[in-house]
């Protein structure tokens, strides 16, 4: 340790009654302190004693640097690595300890492992940050203020669960740390290689001044009481860096398939030999329960960076995009404001005068459903730009009347989300692509995409309609799979809603009332909200077996994004590629693949 070298990191312990001499279990927690030994002790036990009850760090005068300290730490005899530690420490006038977590026997705990600081920080001069009280030592500051003045005894937790490491000091939460979210560069510019790692000896690091610390008990998460409570906080608490950061945590055994995602190996076998054999596209797919990639192929596609056009998965995309605007509309941040149920066209001036005047009768809500009336599908027209065509000024009848009165039928359109992109751009004041990015891609650290642009058109087309991107996309499946986590999340990323909480609870059911099936692919109407679909209600046995709260969005060559609330799942496959495929027995066998 340096000479300001302390308690950085924590007490991940793995415990029970029969393992430690004299254990005490309650309600879970086993004493590893017996308060009369130092049994189940190993290490600097010349420099530790107890007294009276309490584990007494004998201090020595304070030293020129570490190199001049003895070996000080006091370890315990076990490995461990889940756990939630509970004790009590009572620190004199500028004492200096600290906690071992997951660290080896040989090298300095707070880089070789970690170290949780232990530090009367009133009495110091010039710490830094990362070297106050309850920090994760040269890596994770802590919260300061909530340490009782030296020679109060003060109560600390100290909980460690696969990558998560929470500090509460005084029943206030000093460190809440996602250790894959630190990132490769370190706040004290030192390697810190026991980051990675998963278990390793609990100990308390002595350094000068001295400390007493009294009712240390472990609860053990380890096993299956580990996998219930990885099940419980995983989604909860944990949100994927981006891929320059190591990104998605990803599942290799079988045996954390099964104890940390909850899903079936040989069903997820079966899914990936389904996969391979379903078509002879070159794809990416990633199915990710409980925050960890449970399943991951690969077929000449690279589910981290191929950011090729992912067909109509891109429509829900826009739908999202498009909530967001809306919410920010709302809150007065843009230069117009808009709701789903205001005039679409109202936010389109491009379109002006308008090539049919039931246009005028659309809703923002009815370019998302489907039921606009604008160039459905199943009209066989043109499905591209430029512009001139899209808002039906080229003189084709197929763009330019509207098959149907608005509302009043189901018609698949991809024109209707050219629209919808528009209306993006007319409300933000920004071109549809640069505001996805800022106020979705980039707060969920989404890396790699790609975005169609359509010219105007006609000879007076640059200045009359001007080059804009559409609503269509490219982006890779780990990418995908971040915008399903969020809606997942009710709309939430860390701390910030992203997309409106209102928005994702629109998507659970139909945002109108035909009832007929809809023009081209004679799919549901019922099945169609804001974008995404809802498979449960498909007809003809496609929706058969898959859970009512389902949302997804399948694009053709085999593309799909798909979430499931009730069962902590997000789906998504990518080619780049176009054609027809089995989207919904994907989501299904991924579905059947949660353990029971």
């Amino acid at each position: 340790m340096n000479s300001l070298h302390l308690l950085s990191t924590l007490f991940f312990l793995f415990v029970s009654a029969q393992e430690l001499p004299n254990a005490e279990q309650t309600d879970g927690f086993v004493s590893i302190f017996d308060g009369r030994s130092l049994d189940g002790w190993q290490g600097a036990t010349d420099h530790w004693a107890a007294e009276d009850g309490k584990l007494v760090y004998n201090w020595i005068m304070r030293a020129r640097s570490s190199r001049d300290l003895p070996n000080l730490e006091l370890m315990t005899t076990k490995e461990y690595g889940d756990f939630v530690l509970r004790l009590e420490f009572k620190l004199d006038k500028a004492a200096n300890n600290g906690v071992a977590v997951r660290a080896p026997l040989q090298g300095d705990p707070a880089f070789v492992g970690m170290e949780i600081q232990v530090i009367d920080t009133p009495n110091w001069r010039n710490l830094k940050p990362w070297q106050v009280h309850g920090s994760i030592y040269g890596v994770v500051p802590a919260k300061t203020g909530h340490l009782k003045p030296a020679g109060e005894w003060n109560s600390e937790e100290i909980l460690c669960q696969g990558r998560r490491v929470k500090v509460t000091l005084n029943d206030v939460v000093i460190v809440d740390a996602n250790l894959d979210e630190v990132g490769d560069k370190t706040l004290d510019g030192a390697e810190h290689p026991g980051l990675q790692r998963d278990k390793g000896y609990v100990g308390l690091l002595g350094h000068t001044g001295r400390v007493e610390f009294r009712n240390l008990r472990i609860e053990d998460l380890s096993g299956a009481d580990r996998a219930e409570a990885t099940a419980a906080a995983s989604t909860a608490d944990y949100f994927p860096p981006p891929e320059a950061k190591r990104g998605w945590r990803k599942l290799e055994s079988p045996k954390d398939v099964r104890q940390i995602a909850g899903m079936d190996p040989d069903k997820l076998d079966a899914l990936k030999e389904w996969l391979l054999k379903s078509d002879n596209r070159d794809f990416a797919a990633v199915v990710i329960r409980r925050g960890h990639i449970a399943l991951e192929v690969e077929r000449g596609n690279s589910a981290k960076a191929d950011a090729r056009r992912v067909a109509s998965v891109s429509k829900a995309v826009c739908a999202t995009v498009l909530g967001i605007a809306a919410e920010q509309s709302r809150q007065g941040l843009t230069p117009k404001k808009m709701t789903f149920d205001d005039p679409a066209f109202d936010f389109i001036p491009q379109a002006q005068p308008l090539s049919d005047p039931r246009k005028a009768k659309i809703t923002v809500k009815q370019l998302l459903n489907h039921t606009s009336g604008i160039t459905p599908e199943a009209t066989g027209a043109r499905n591209q730009g430029p512009w001139r065509h899209v808002l039906g000024h080229d003189g084709d009848p197929l763009t330019a009347n509207l098959a149907f009165d608005p509302g009043t039928k189901c018609g698949y359109s991809s024109f209707a989300l050219y629209h919808a992109s528009l209306v993006c751009e007319n409300v933000t004041g920004k071109p549809y692509d640069q505001f996805a990015i800022e106020a979705l891609f980039k707060p969920i650290g989404i890396e790699h995409w790609t975005f169609e642009y359509f010219d105007g058109g006609g000879p007076d087309g640059d200045t009359r309609y001007g080059r804009h991107p559409s609503h269509s996309i490219g982006m890779p499946a780990r990418d995908l799979a971040r915008i399903a986590y969020c809606m997942l999340h009710n709309g939430c990323w860390q701390d910030q809603q992203v997309i409106p909480q209102w928005f994702v609870e629109e998507t659970a059911a139909p945002t109108h009332d035909v009832k007929e099936p809809e023009l081209r692919f004679n799919r549901a109407a019922e099945s169609f909200s804001h974008g995404w679909e809802l498979p449960a209600r498909l007809t003809d046995g496609r929706g058969e077996g898959l859970p009512p709260d389902a949302r997804f969005k399948p694009g053709s060559g085999g593309q799909l994004i798909a979430f499931v609330p009730s069962l902590d799942l997000v789906v998504t496959r990518q080619t780049g590629s176009s054609g027809s495929w089995d989207y919904e027995e994907y989501l299904r066998l991924a579905c059947n693949a949660v353990a029971k």
